[in-house]
C-alpha cells in the first residue's frame, strides 16, 4: 500500500495539474482545444469529438449537487475520525454533464437536496497516520 494512502497521488501525470491548482486556490478542469468541451476525466481522446488535445482550464467553482452518499461506516481505519461525512457528485455550472466527486462540507446531511448551489472550497485533505496534507476542492453550500 501506498505510505500516504488514502491520499491522491498528486504526481500522477493525468491530474497532477488539477492538484497543483487546488493548492493554488483554483479549480481547473480540461477543455478540449478541437469542439471546446469540458472534458472530466482529464484523459483524451475528447468523448465529444475525439480530439487529442486537453487545455487545463479555470472553471468558477460553482456548481449544483447532483447525487450524494452519507458515509456511516468507515471501510478503511483513516476515514473512522470523519464518519459520518458526505460524498457527492457537483455538476458543473459551465458545463452540467461534467461531474465531479468530491466531499460536501458545511451543511448537515439532512439539508442536502438535488440541484442545491453549491461553491468549491479549499481546504487540506488529512487522515490519521499520513504525515503529509493535499489541499482539495471541496464543495459547501453556496450562500
Amino acid at each position: 500500500m501506498h505510505p500516504d494512502f488514502p491520499l491522491p497521488d498528486v504526481t500522477w501525470e493525468p491530474t497532477r495539474e488539477f492538484w497543483a491548482s487546488a493548492a493554488r486556490g483554483a479549480l481547473v478542469i480540461t477543455r478540449c482545444d478541437a469542439c471546446a468541451r469540458y472534458v472530466w476525466y482529464p484523459e483524451p481522446p475528447c468523448r465529444h469529438c475525439g480530439g487529442n488535445q486537453l487545455t487545463w482550464t479555470r472553471v468558477s467553482g460553482r456548481g449544483s449537487l447532483f447525487s450524494w452518499s452519507v458515509v456511516h461506516f468507515a471501510w478503511i481505519p483513516q476515514f473512522r475520525e470523519q464518519l459520518p461525512f458526505v460524498t457527492g457528485l457537483v455538476a458543473l455550472a459551465e458545463d452540467p454533464a461534467v461531474r465531479v466527486v468530491s466531499y460536501i462540507v458545511d451543511c448537515p446531511p439532512a439539508q442536502l437536496r438535488c440541484d442545491m448551489p453549491l461553491r468549491a472550497v479549499f481546504r487540506p485533505l488529512r487522515y490519521p497516520g499520513v504525515a503529509r496534507e493535499v489541499m482539495a476542492p471541496l464543495f459547501a453550500p453556496e450562500r
